[in-house]
């Protein structure tokens, strides 16, 4: 049970400042009490941290990879015009697995390695 302490804090907390208010009219009585519920939870693994990284400020081929779910190479199609925008001197190779029930095979993975810097998966539905 958190103290009254830990509930201010909580009732503080910008996101719920709302629900606090919410909840306080509510109240049926002089009875009644107001918990609050932390949202953000525990973490249940240590993280990892990312150790790759490229360079954006040169001349860069990113690859786009489609798994083969609907809408996925429509959604890569935005993808590439918002990085082109950002990115006016990278260029983009598109890569469609077909079947999303299927990993990509090594010889795509094999052109893959060796035509980008970078590389980008989408999963449509």
């Amino acid at each position: 049970m958190r103290s009254r302490r830990e509930n201010a804090d909580l009732a503080a907390h910008p996101r719920l400042a709302g629900h606090a208010r919410l909840r306080r009219g509510c109240q049926t009585g002089p009875m009644s009490t107001l918990t609050f519920h932390d949202p953000r939870g525990e973490a249940k693994t240590a993280p990892e941290p990312y150790g790759l990284s490229t360079r954006l400020d040169q001349p860069i081929t990113i690859g786009l990879v489609a798994n083969g779910f609907p809408d996925s190479v429509r959604f890569l199609d935005h993808v590439e015009k918002a990085l082109a925008e950002r990115l006016p001197s990278a260029s983009f190779n598109r890569y469609d697995k077909g079947d999303a029930s299927s990993v990509v095979g090594e010889g795509m993975l094999d052109d893959i390695r060796s035509e980008c810097g970078a590389v980008i998966a989408a999963y449509g539905h």
